[in-house]
């Protein structure tokens, strides 16, 4: 589905005036002047011939259905404001069969993906809209069974059920309790790191659910203090740093019929990432990491005897690490699963038969990206992957022969798709590095039958504007080509010197260097340029879609390599006619101020300038799951860790420095800030720092970001 999302979108009058405006902070992050709309709130229904989407009009928010063959036509409203009664809905799903609606609202986030909200039940025949428990507010993860007669939801860490026609609430489990007991959902390390919130899942037949049992007794607290109006108030929760102890993590069985529960055993294990029942039988598959997530297990527990039994049905492993992902489909045939792997070098899929036979189905030098679906009656498999180069993302279906492959997205650039049920039609985003998004309606060859949204209205605001265009370039790096992006000033004079501005992230898992869409960012980048910036990306080694070696050549030294690169880069860009040597900056966030932080103190002969966001500076002091993925522990490699923590080089540190941190960053904690703080105390060495006070790892909300970027801007200006 396509994510769900509070919009901010504000329609600004079309200048009437000939000459171009001046981009500011205020029309990026007060104004909202260069946010672009999406299709909100799509749902394919289950036919495969109709979908849904929220509209918000003066009389309120209502849920319309539209059919695919008529996308442009009027829609049917299933959920009028007038059901609604007020209520301000922030989300919604059906039940099976679609005569049954789920209603959010009053969310309220949690951490990164975790939220909580207040849910209805709409019953679309008596148009009757009553709450799912008035006792237990609010929720979280509610959703209908599959045979639509119960709801299920987690409330103050305890699993419960409602039985639709009585009314009655059921407890499956009694013993949650915060920071000992989890049952149904996630820790914070899990969330986070496994992208992992729903721990639990309904079997078909809608007779059982399995779901996690997170212990948590002797994971260490963390305390944050968030500053009230007198004295501060104390969040204390459980975040286990690299080289602590975990949640104790188990999976349990429950029968609706009898209400009772039996614990499955999953031999030796850390961690289980993931849980999702066959959709055509009683089998549940279970994925188990051990704790350097090295060797990856797959599980089959059945539902259909009463001992519940497990069967390790494959496993694979590796001498670094193995990512787990959502590239999982289950056939219906109730024995063969689809998944990705990494195990010839690059990212591909295989079919799995639970006899343990894997089969590869797509091969070349290029990397998968995620699957889109299948259509099992035409046996084509439907997915996107990075075969036109790591900054691409196209849109493929191939048979499950392996044969057949066709690129169903013609435009090069960023492509995402949406299928609808029985895959005969998506979806598709489009967009390149200076096209914002098209949303179109195709079906499952690509042809494009409609266009949903074009964003004439940002790219009519744009036009105000002189904007340079984003080029793709190459850098040497230390040891392999990178690659790169540049922005030069609207007003470029090859024969004048420049300042660079480089933007980085660096970090596994995240590229920055994409032809996509760059949002607000993209158009800060532009503001910089207008003020006479040559701005510049790259990823290092360590970053994604160029093969297994390439992302995983940093493994056990985070921070040496990709430093390396940031430094080549540098010293590349002294030797350009249009660059201006001595004045080069660097800037990023989280894992960027990370590099930042480095390239300030291990390479502070090349950087006059760095902006540090929410830096790690010691990776021991993050958590485990994440860190000890790519340099295992403390305890194991400590070198690892030591050489490459900017704290411990802070004596090299040249040039001006800006640190800045949210004091409730409950990811990169602002220790973090504090310890690299002590250090360049004890060094004798003077930087800058700016606190936001109980903002978390994205610093934002109110005047936040505006503040944010204009004192980015100003420190830029005054010191590169």
């Amino acid at each position: 589905m396509i994510t769900r999302f509070l919009l901010l979108f504000f329609i600004i009058g079309t200048s009437t005036f000939s000459f171009s405006q001046d981009l500011t902070i205020e029309k990026m992050w007060k104004n909202y002047e260069f946010f672009g709309a999406s299709v909100d709130g799509f749902r394919s229904m289950k036919n495969g011939e109709h979908f849904t989407k929220t509209i918000s009009d003066s009389k309120g928010s209502s849920i319309q259905k539209f059919s695919f063959k008529d996308s442009d036509g009027k829609g049917v409203v299933v959920v009028s404001p007038e059901i609604l009664n007020g209520i301000q809905m922030d989300g919604y799903s059906f039940n099976s069969d679609e005569t049954k609606v789920l209603i959010e609202t009053q969310s309220e986030s949690i951490y990164r993906r975790s939220y909580s909200a207040i849910f209805y039940l709409l019953d679309l025949e008596t148009k009757k809209l009553i709450p799912l428990d008035e006792k237990r507010q609010p929720q979280t993860l509610a959703e209908y069974s599959p045979d639509g007669k119960k709801v299920s939801f987690i409330y103050e860490n305890n699993l419960y059920i409602k039985d639709i026609a009585s009314g009655e609430v059921t407890a499956i489990t009694t013993d949650g309790n915060r920071n000992e007991i989890i049952n149904g959902t996630t820790d914070w390390v899990y969330e986070e790191e496994f992208a992992i919130t729903k721990g639990y899942d309904w079997s078909p037949d809608s007779k059982h659910i399995a779901f996690l049992k997170f212990n948590e007794k002797k994971v260490t607290e963390f305390t944050m203090m968030y500053f009230s109006e007198l004295y501060p108030d104390a969040y204390t929760f459980k975040y286990p740093k690299a080289g602590e102890d975990n949640s104790k993590v188990s999976l349990q069985m429950f029968k609706i019929e009898d209400q009772s529960t039996v614990k499955i055993d999953l031999g030796e294990y850390e961690y289980i990432p993931r849980l999702k029942w066959s959709g055509s039988s009683n089998k549940l598959i279970i994925q188990t990491l051990n704790r350097h997530q090295n060797h990856l297990k797959y599980y089959l527990v059945s539902a259909e005897n009463e001992n519940y039994d497990s069967k390790m049905f494959f496993e694979e492993k590796s001498e670094t690490y193995i990512d787990v992902d959502d590239n999982l489909l289950i056939l219906k045939d109730g024995k063969t699963i689809l998944r990705t792997s990494e195990s010839n070098g690059y990212n591909h899929i295989y079919k799995l038969c639970f006899t343990g036979e894997s089969t590869q189905i797509t091969k070349g030098n290029w990397d998968v990206i995620q699957f889109s679906g299948i259509d099992e009656e035409k046996g084509m498999i439907y997915y996107s992957s990075a075969e036109e180069g790591p900054i691409y993302k196209s849109i493929y279906k191939i048979n499950l022969s392996g044969k057949g492959k066709k690129r169903i997205s013609s435009a090069s650039g960023t492509n995402d798709s949406d299928f609808s049920t029985g895959m005969k039609y998506f979806v598709k985003s489009f967009s390149d590095a200076n096209t914002p998004p098209v949303y179109t309606l195709c079906d499952n060859n690509g042809k494009e039958l409609s266009t949903l949204e074009d964003n004439a209205a940002l790219k009519s605001r744009l036009n105000n504007y002189t904007l340079s265009n984003k080029e793709f370039i190459s850098f040497k790096g230390a040891k392999e080509k990178l690659n790169g992006w540049m922005i030069k000033p609207p007003n470029f004079d090859p024969t004048k010197k420049y300042p660079v501005y480089i933007n980085i992230y660096g970090g596994p898992g995240s590229n920055m260097v994409s032809d996509s869409w760059g949002g607000v960012n993209y158009i800060y980048h532009q503001l910089l340029a207008q003020k006479g910036y040559v701005v510049v990306s790259v990823d290092p080694r360590g970053t994604m879609y160029r093969g297994e070696e390439f992302k995983k050549s940093t493994y056990l030294q985070l921070g040496k390599l990709e430093t390396e690169d940031f430094i080549a880069v540098a010293k590349e860009l002294q030797t350009y006619d249009y660059v201006s040597p001595d004045r080069i900056g660097i800037m990023g966030w989280s894992y960027g101020g990370f590099m930042t932080s480095l390239a300030m103190t291990k390479g502070a002969d090349y950087f006059k300038m760095g902006i540090a966001v929410a830096p790690v500076t010691n990776w021991r002091y993050y958590d485990n799951i994440y860190t000890e993925r790519f340099m295992r522990t403390p305890q194991e490699n400590a070198d690892g860790y030591d050489q490459n923590s900017p704290i411990n080089f802070v004596n090299k540190l040249k040039g001006k420095y800006l640190l800045i941190h949210g004091s409730g960053d409950d990811n990169v904690h602002y220790q973090n800030t504090m310890e690299m703080i002590n250090s360049m105390v004890a060094a004798d060495k003077q930087f800058d720092l700016f606190i936001y006070p109980n903002k978390n790892h994205g610093i934002y909300g109110g005047n936040t970001r505006n503040h944010l970027y204009n004192m980015m801007l100003d420190y830029t200006l005054k010191n590169l």
